[in-house]
């Protein structure tokens, strides 16, 4: 089960990565931490006169169009360029997130919206491809750990932030999207002084005249029938993931629990990921993927269905805690495993396919969420759970370790610059 090559620790994996990456991961943290329009715009329209019924259509405008963005960044990444890719995506959202404050048709601000959305997204698939193209295998989960550790930390800073600017100036939006728009345009600058342009062969140290002269699309991701049961997969386990953002609420509400126990389960969520999930990564790496993954959503799983339990508010917390559990062992390799699923030359192909299945488990997961909770009551968590048990399934056989002709880069390649901007 247990590899035996040496597996770094954080800030060895960290130090030793090229100055593209660390920007990389910087610019993970800073596109979550300045992600204030998903969290403020239903109260932006609230503010301006629209109806419940108008930011329910611009919420469901926004997923669709992160979820699209998904597709569009892995396929610009692979034919542009990280560089290419992180400019466009950070540089559009600014100037889209600032135009927002200057629009009074519902229709544009709809447009704008889904760009907006779409435009964010674009950075995902393309930071991920950088990473693992700059990283060597051993490395590959530790570097997606500290890739999840900056999305966590972005995650939680950003209402916290966002509220700052709200209240600083004078309880409008005006600094709250300036800020946004401001923050994203100067990583839009950092990543065109700093990342590698199209992939050469001295960027990833693997690339042939013979890779570089294959084209791909998604179409060849859709012909590896292994990759696309773990895309159901992860289909299912995002669904499974949101119900606590969105269903559980419900649920606590309509059982009379004290609001105070959810907010508390979901704090103890956040910090546990944030605290622990590098410390647990260092161990989990030294293991086959597909355990790994297997034994990470069973605990999602069982944690889920464990709401059921009729014991009240401590329901709410033993199972946030056992499902926290299996997400800080299986988050690092869940994304980092898609990076290097594939032929090299397909790389963000694959990943904006992750990225697009993940984001659409985000969106219609409430949805078909909610339809079960109306319909099964208290009996729905063990339901949902179902589909992490399908994931861990899955994943169980469809996951195998990358072969040592798809790695990214040599370990001694590390400190070398990056010689592929064009």
């Amino acid at each position: 089960m247990t590899n035996s090559i040496h597996n770094p620790g954080v800030l060895e994996t960290f130090s030793q990565s090229p100055l593209s990456s660390k920007v990389v991961l910087f610019g993970v943290l800073i596109n979550r931490l300045s992600g204030f329009l998903q969290i403020f715009i239903v109260l932006y329209l609230v503010s301006l006169g629209y109806s419940h019924q108008q930011t329910i259509i611009a919420l469901a405008i926004y997923g669709t169009g992160a979820v699209i963005g998904a597709l569009a960044g892995g396929a610009i990444s692979e034919r542009f360029g990280p560089r290419f890719a992180s400019m466009i995506s950070m540089g559009a959202t600014a100037v889209l997130t600032a135009a927002l404050l200057y629009l009074d048709h519902f229709v544009s601000i709809l447009i704008v919206v889904a760009l907006a959305s779409l435009c964010a997204q674009l950075f995902r698939p393309a930071s991920a491809a950088l990473l693992s193209w700059q990283t060597p295998p051993e490395r590959q989960t530790m570097i997606f750990a500290i890739y999840r550790l900056g999305l966590n930390l972005g995650a939680t800073g950003a209402p916290l932030i966002g509220y700052a600017l709200y209240h600083w100036g004078g309880e409008s939006f005006t600094w709250l999207f300036w800020g946004e728009a401001i923050i994203a345009a100067l990583y839009a600058l950092l990543a065109m002084l700093t990342l590698p342009g199209k992939r050469t062969d001295g960027a990833s140290g693997t690339a042939t005249a013979a890779s570089k002269a294959t084209t791909g699309s998604y179409l060849d991701v859709l012909a590896d029938r292994r990759f696309v049961m773990f895309l159901l997969a992860t289909f299912c386990h995002s669904a499974v993931y949101v119900q606590y953002i969105t269903t559980l609420p419900l649920y606590v509400e309509d059982k009379g629990i004290p609001l105070f126990w959810y907010t508390l389960a979901v704090s103890l969520n956040g910090i546990i990921v944030i605290c622990f999930e590098l410390f647990i990564t260092k161990f989990t790496q030294n293991y086959n993927k597909r355990y790994v993954l297997a034994i990470g959503f069973t605990l999602i799983g069982a944690g889920v269905a464990f709401y059921a339990v009729p014991i009240g508010p401590a329901a709410l917390i033993v199972g946030t805690l056992i499902w926290s559990l299996g997400e800080i062992i299986s988050g690092p390799v869940f994304f980092a495993f898609p990076a290097n699923a594939g032929p090299a030359h397909l790389k963000s192909h694959y990943l904006g396919s992750f990225h697009f299945m993940f984001s659409l488990g985000i969106a219609l997961g409430p949805v078909i969420g909610g339809w079960l909770y109306l319909s099964l009551d208290t009996i729905f968590w063990p339901i949902v759970a179902m589909g992490s048990i399908f994931a861990a399934l899955v994943c169980s056989q469809c996951v195998r370790e990358p072969a040592e002709s798809s790695a990214s880069v040599p370990s001694q390649a590390l400190n070398k610059t990056d010689e592929a901007i064009e």
